[in-house]
């Protein structure tokens, strides 16, 4: 259920809107009716915080040898039916057989089911186990008691919920509450743990570089690839050699035959296996991420280095330190204050007319960025365009073009994705609103004012240190926004009291082993379920994405280890187009099939025209991610991934071609102009879905019509929307009701405009069928 949390801030008619049409956006029937929350056109199904433990557990069905030689028939003649049915009856019914049942671990739901399933094992089967065959005759003819049934029913209940037998089991496997002795390697080392602390721009990044600069081997480990990538090459221009790790690339200063003593990698490839002088982790307070927290606990507990340098906010500290104690490991701190002033106006900027050169206009909506930055150049200010969604290539290149002093363009527009990754100049940072979607803990979406920490972050990229701008300066754009900008900003960074973990792939095997019949998101739950972990220091990670790819990928018969890596992809699911191409590339690796770059290139449309609309730009960025996917995978699979080169090569290709879309991006809005005016970000998306839906409808004539071609035209007879297809896509959200519902209005215009074509067609030789084909002799 969506929740909203509203504390004591001003809402002008504006944001009112915003507030309202968030909160219909996601109250819809299907939530209502089935527990379901609406994800970006996917529908996802969440667990109920209330609902049974047992009922995660699958049953499994139990069959009898029909090569099975009859014994029970033999030895006391067949069994009645009907009776049969009587006595199992009364058998469920009688209330010490539940209370029996209670004590042998099975609970209502339990117990329900396993009877389900007990009696039509009993039923339907052409042979019995004879000791269950000959107590039921013996029953039937008065010489036993029902209360007899229960050792068969209860051995029958085991044999569909192998949980009964392996609870135990079950939940020391899922006993999370030492993590640190996941790591004997590290345990075994003596480590110096240093904690860098202090706010952005304080240098404290800059020391622990030094150090790993300067070691004799090390290891930095970033939140993002343009981090990663951006130390790789200080290091290398410092005249220290060092390799590149992150998910989607390897770049090897010496070769790849020649690994170097250092390595720059993002946080979830951090190597617990190699040794180092000193390692950096960067961005700690990270840890508290709910999607991604699990990879900086696991680096800073698995990492095996002499000298650990920990870069974040003193709001972490704490914790590290109760962390650390864990580990029987000392932390040593280090704070650092803020290198240039930092002040906040007294005033907001009210109108884009008062915008001025070194301004960042900070928006947390796509939607917003699009407005204000067709706004500005409006006016004849020439403007830089930040948002999540661009490929590392456009980030830089806009991020460049806003820093050079020789440019035009003085103004950025940005989301918070400037909060990290990026050197910029800004000279002042404006926050267009102070409200943002975030997700808790439990993966429910809420509206909510910027958390402190990421306002002090995204405040702080105002004035940097050795450039044109020492002091930075940060305002509001909205009047009534600012005294709660000032109080955000006054508050020291929230205390992180508890990291992330997660599920490794060793623990779901073994889950595997003992529960055969669950599916990869199903074992995912009820691990999650029974876990056990320190609450005083950690939490579980949000696997709400994990498990959406598990679903979408569970028909496609895979090895249980490599399904789980496909579905720690990191993927968008509100792409649908992404998501697609990463069900294909299951598909395709499922039949041990290659998926070459000539395959790729037919399903994502390559080459590919430059965009003309925000829409063939948003679909650009789709691409892009498809193409960051395989090469992902391409390092995981290396001999059904072969062509991570070329794929590579068009990679940069097509950042390029988005670079020139987002420089000229008010000439696409203007193309769009009716769909980008109508004041929400997600109608792009939902245009892009509807134009995906469009095309499969018309690849897929079986779907569209009942079968029949008589030249019915009308949407009622052809069953529009009432297909095979059609229902495959609601079930995957590519398709929503309302969107049915726009395709079946368009279809009946479409339909009605055919019939009177028809209707004004000559007739053809009548000689001829009904369809113009020839009659038969």
């Amino acid at each position: 259920m969506l929740k909203l949390r509203v504390k004591s801030f001003p809402i002008n008619l504006k944001n009112y809107s915003r507030l309202r049409h968030f909160i219909l956006g996601n109250l819809n029937s299907d939530e209502h009716h089935h527990n379901a929350t609406l994800f970006g056109g996917y529908v996802q199904k969440r667990f109920k915080k209330n609902q049974n433990l047992s009922s995660l557990f699958t049953p499994l069905p139990v069959k009898s040898n029909p090569d099975d030689i009859n014994v029970g028939v033999e030895l006391t003649g067949s069994l009645n039916k009907n009776d049969l049915l009587k006595i199992l009856n009364k058998f469920y019914q009688r209330k010490e057989i539940k209370a029996l049942s209670m004590e042998s671990g099975l609970d209502t739901y339990v117990q329900h089911q396993a009877y389900i399933g007990f009696r039509k094992f009993c039923l339907e089967s052409e042979a019995l186990p004879t000791d269950l065959h000959v107590i039921l005759s013996d029953i039937l003819q008065g010489a036993g008691h029902v209360d007899d049934i229960f050792p068969y029913f209860l051995r029958h209940a085991k044999q569909m919920f192998p949980h009964l037998e392996c609870m135990d089991d079950l939940k020391k496997i899922s006993d999370l509450r030492e993590p640190a002795n996941w790591y004997p390697s590290a345990r075994s080392m003596t480590r110096r743990i240093i904690f860098h602390a202090g706010p952005t721009n304080s240098g404290k990044t800059y020391h622990a570089l030094q150090r790993f600069l300067n070691a004799k081997s090390g290891v930095y480990c970033g939140p993002l690839k343009l981090l990663a990538t951006e130390v790789h090459k200080k290091a290398n221009d410092y005249g220290t050699p060092c390799d590149l790790v992150t998910g989607e690339e390897r770049k090897f200063a010496q070769g790849p035959d020649n690994p170097s003593n250092h390595v720059a990698c993002t946080v979830e490839m951090t190597s617990v296996n190699n040794s180092y002088e000193v390692a950096v982790i960067d961005e700690i307070q990270m840890v508290r991420d709910n999607a991604r927290g699990w990879a900086w606990t696991r680096a800073l507990l698995g990492v095996m280095a002499e000298e650990i340098h920990v870069c974040g906010e003193e709001g972490a500290v704490e914790l590290i330190k109760s962390i650390m104690t864990t580990t029987g490991e000392d932390v040593e701190v280090r704070k650092y204050k803020r290198l240039t002033k930092l002040e906040i106006e007294d005033s907001a900027v009210v109108s884009l007319d008062r915008v001025q050169p070194g301004d960042c206009i900070v928006c947390f909506s796509k939607n917003d960025v699009y407005s204000v930055s067709r706004g500005i150049e409006a006016r004849g200010t020439e403007v830089a365009v930040i948002y999540g969604g661009l490929p590392p290539g456009t980030k830089l290149a806009q991020a460049q073009k806003f820093n050079d002093p020789e440019s035009s363009c003085k103004v950025l527009v940005a989301t918070d994705a400037i909060g990290m990754g990026l050197n910029l100049s800004i000279r002042r940072v404006i926050f267009y609103s102070l409200i943002k979607p975030l997700l808790n803990n439990k993966g429910e979406k809420e509206m909510d004012l910027i958390p402190v920490s990421q306002a002090l972050q995204i405040a702080g990229r105002a004035g940097r240190y050795n450039t044109q701008f020492e002091t930075g300066y940060v305002t509001t754009f909205k009047s009534e926004d600012l005294s709660t900008l000032k109080n955000i900003l006054s508050q020291s960074p929230e205390e992180i009291v508890q990291a992330g973990l997660h599920p490794t792939a060793e623990q779901i095997e073994l889950y595997a082993y003992h529960l055969p019949g669950s599916t990869l998101s199903n074992l995912m739950d009820i691990f999650v379920t029974l876990s056990t972990v320190d609450d005083s220091l950690y939490f579980m990670c949000n696997i709400e994405d994990f498990k959406f790819l598990a679903e979408m990928i569970q028909h496609v018969p895979l090895p249980l280890r490599a399904r789980y890596v496909f579905c720690c992809a990191p993927i968008n699911r509100k792409m649908p187009f992404v998501c697609s191409l990463f069900l294909k590339f299951a598909r395709q690796y499922s039949k041990n099939q290659a998926l070459t770059f000539d395959w790729l290139c037919r399903n994502i449309g390559w080459p590919i025209a430059p965009p003309k609309t925000i829409l063939d730009l948003v679909h650009l960025e789709a691409v892009f991610d498809v193409l960051d996917l395989y090469l992902w995978l391409s390092y995981r699979f290396p001999d059904l991934f072969p062509d991570c080169n070329l794929v590579r090569d068009i990679q940069f290709e097509l950042d390029s071609i988005i670079q020139q879309g987002v420089f000229q991006l008010t000439r696409l809005l203007r193309n769009s102009e009716t769909r980008v005016s109508s004041g929400t970000g997600e109608d792009i998306q939902d245009e892009f879905n509807m134009r995906n839906v469009k095309q499969r409808y018309l690849r897929d004539d079986n779907d569209i019509y009942d079968g029949k071609d008589d030249g019915d035209i009308d949407d009622g007879k052809r069953g529009l929307g009432k297909g095979r297809l059609t229902e495959r896509l609601l079930s995957q959200g590519l398709l929503t009701p309302n969107m049915l519902k726009e395709l079946r209005q368009e279809w009946t215009q479409q339909g009605r405009s055919k019939m009177a074509q028809i209707s004004e067609t000559p007739q053809r030789d009548d000689r001829r069928g009904k369809r113009g084909r020839k009659p038969k002799h």
